[in-house]
């Protein structure tokens, strides 16, 4: 059969099974020969459950989104070496699949590099110890790695139909993340690892573009996209006239760390930039990041990041409708829709309306070509009267009026008219009696009960392997010396210490998100003769950024014994070391843990350290989302039924004196009707007495918003 013969019946068998052809130019994707304006969302499954999926996905195309767009999280899926896990939370392709069966389109963002405030930035933990690995430069180790599950993701997106061009919801590809942000770091090989990244993309063969994102020099066919919240103003377009304007994150929000506060950014101001990056930028995809944030379960938050994800966004944590966020951009999108067939089809003009006043004006040609303007009010603080077409336009402060036609204003991105809504929080248990508690003291190991042995202070990533946020330093000293008032000073690159001496506790001390290094210095008291000294080094999430992650150093750094006559430097000692607690290894969380862990009734509940607690609730009634106070606790971990629901740092209080965060959310799909299991593992002397089980729900309100956008 001839060559053209067999193409027109390839071409014909695809057009069978609805394959859409995704190309582009200067100012759209180009679906199925048609031009559209897109409005994107980020969802990321791992963040929330199957169960929620569809009721997220349902949400976000109400809210008039017809793109979700997600990450692809490498160390979920490859947790060692060619084993693969797409199960649960993690099956990609059912996600994809419920996004399909809702009539949207996927934006599939691969990296496989995500940064996401995801730990380690995405990346498994075993790609540190391949030999002579330099990661996201020109390191052949690396590349290798990088493109074998690249190309195992689109395999199995292939095999499974899921690209527009089989039929499929995927009109997008990213690969790589940010890269130009640590680009110059690696100097030449950076820049050949782009070309590199890029051209095996596109070697795929996806039949769909792919983008890189902040990234002004991403190799043709690729699109390099802006992130940010105000690209309207701050892209600096296209590195191509062939190439559209995308937009691939709007952060409708911040990330939150512990020790600060949440970031609120207004409908208003969102709706402003989406506006503005539509008429200034002829721009023609919006993502929001995030549109629903979610939950970072487990251990997967990066360095310091709290448990909950984006809860600002327009679906908060528990997939509630955050108004007036929500409802605004549903307007928005709306208005601009109304006219979408004018914005990519008509040709832009622009005029200035007065010193801080603008206007932007899309028209079609022909004598009924149509037309629409967007009228900018620049002023932060005064309303201004515009003359546009012989009609008069009052502009409120920082705001776009939307004319579709030229002459009515169907939307001012400043004039709300959703109505607020504020959270609930109804208590449904207490826990508050000591009879329904029981507890297992963990313990706190000592130089001879360690087998990795050292005479130096190992790099606590590289001796944990990413298995456990806890590493024991332990040494035995021998005080035969004249030394009064000792103190214990230990200088750690971690996130956390808390030491011990003979199994007495001493004290503890942390750093921040934005301080990297901390010093704790406690008295310790010293025997004649052997002391045991045990030091808990903590991690709240592997670092998700930069250059040169793989030389990252984190643990102890020096260990001294002070005295008033001299101090004894303990730093280059034989130390022991142990990781991870006990109770993790005897999986003291799981439903069905070790018989053989005797629990004890609950005793002192104030100062106690390294605790694990245990208690049974039945779950509630209503079908509202389920989240668990927990105010009074310290530091640590909390797990129901063997699922993990995320750390806890209550004792972390920002500049106001109150916790980061104090709910924490329990899906339903983890909860059984009757005793369901709740186990803590408490570091910081917490009281589990005052915890609350709780349903979430929402309520509109007729009062100003006031920080509720």
């Amino acid at each position: 059969m001839e060559n053209w013969v067999i193409l027109v019946v390839m071409s014909l068998a695809l057009l069978a099974m609805g394959a859409e052809e995704v190309t582009y130019d200067g100012r759209s994707l180009i679906i199925d020969g048609h031009r559209k304006i897109l409005f994107s969302g980020s969802i990321h499954y791992p963040r929330s459950t199957p169960q929620i999926w569809p009721t997220l996905i349902a949400k976000a195309k109400e809210g008039g989104l017809n793109v979700i767009q997600t990450y692809v999280f490498w160390n979920l899926h490859e947790p060692q070496p060619g084993q693969y896990d797409f199960s649960g939370r993690y099956d990609l392709v059912r996600f994809i699949k419920e996004i399909q069966a809702q009539g949207l389109y996927v934006c599939l963002r691969i990296g496989p590099y995500v940064e996401s405030e995801w730990t380690y930035g995405g990346f498994p933990f075993w790609l540190h110890d391949v030999p002579g690995i330099v990661y996201r430069t020109d390191n052949e180790p690396f590349k290798m790695y990088m493109q074998n599950f690249t190309t195992k993701i689109v395999s199995m997106m292939q095999s499974e139909g899921l690209y527009a061009s089989q039929g499929g919801p995927i009109i997008l590809s990213q690969i790589e993340n940010e890269y130009q942000n640590v680009q110059k770091a690696f100097g030449e090989e950076g820049s050949r690892y782009v070309e590199w990244a890029a051209k095996m993309a596109v070697g795929l063969k996806t039949g769909v573009p792919w983008v890189m994102c902040k990234q002004t020099d991403a190799p043709d066919p690729v699109i390099n996209t802006c992130n940010g919240m105000r690209c309207g103003e701050t892209f600096t377009g296209p590195n191509s006239p062939n190439k559209p304007a995308l937009w691939t994150e709007n952060w409708t929000s911040f990330y939150h760390v512990y020790g600060g506060e949440p970031y609120i950014r207004s409908a208003e101001d969102i709706a402003f930039h989406v506006t503005l990056f539509i008429a200034r930028k002829n721009g023609s995809y919006v993502n929001y990041y995030m549109y629903h944030g979610g939950t970072n379960f487990g251990r997967t938050s990066s360095a310091y990041v709290i448990t909950s994800y984006y809860d600002q966004a327009p679906l908060d944590e528990y997939g509630l409708l955050r108004q007036p966020k929500w409802g605004h951009l549903k307007e928005l999108h709306a208005a601009i829709k109304s006219c979408s067939t004018t914005l990519l089809e008509g040709k832009q003009s622009n005029f200035s309306l007065g010193q801080l006043q603008e206007g932007y004006v899309f028209e079609e040609e022909g004598e009924e070509g149509k037309c629409a303007a967007f009228l900018v009010n620049n002023d932060h603080v005064n309303i201004f009267t515009v003359q546009f077409r012989n009609r008069s336009y009052q502009l409120p402060p920082n705001s776009i009026s939307i004319l579709p036609d030229c002459q009515n204003v169907t939307f001012n991105t400043a004039t709300v008219n959703t109505k607020c809504n504020r959270r609930i929080i109804s208590p449904v248990q207490t826990f508050s009696s000591a009879d329904k508690w029981e507890q297992f003291q963990d313990v706190i190991p000592n130089f001879d009960q360690t087998s990795l042995i050292s005479n130096s202070l190992l790099e606590h990533m590289n001796v944990t392997k990413d298995k456990s946020d806890y590493l024991w330093y332990t040494l035995r000293f021998e005080h035969n010396l004249s030394c009064s008032e000792p103190k214990l000073q230990v200088q750690s690159a971690a996130h956390v210490v808390h030491a011990f001496a003979d199994g007495t506790y001493l004290g503890g001390a942390h750093g921040s998100h934005d301080v990297k290094s901390f010093t704790l210095e406690v008295p310790v008291t010293l025997n004649e003769g052997t002391n045991n000294i045990s030091i808990l080094s903590v991690m709240v999430g592997l670092p998700d950024s930069g250059a040169f992650l793989e030389q990252r150093f984190a643990g102890l750094t020096t260990v001294e014994i002070e005295c008033s006559e001299e101090s004894y430097d303990l730093t280059n000692s034989t130390w022991g070391y142990q990781v991870g607690l006990l109770g993790e290894q005897l999986e003291i969380y799981e439903e069905q843990s070790d018989s053989s862990i005797q629990w004890f009734e609950l005793g002192n509940t104030t100062d106690q350290t390294i605790v694990w607690y245990k208690a049974t609730f039945d779950s509630p009634k209503s079908d509202d989302p389920v989240a668990l106070n927990l105010e009074s606790m310290g530091k640590g971990h909390v797990w129901v039924n063997g699922q993990s629901i995320g750390r806890y740092w209550i004792s972390f209080h920002h500049s106001k004196g109150q916790p980061s965060q104090t709910l924490y959310h329990v899906p339903r799909s983890f909860l059984n009707e009757n005793g369901n299991i709740l186990v803590l593992f408490e570091e910081d002397g917490g009281n589990p007495l005052h915890i609350s089980l709780n349903t979430v729900s929402s309520t509109n309100i007729d009062d100003t918003c006031l920080n509720n956008h």
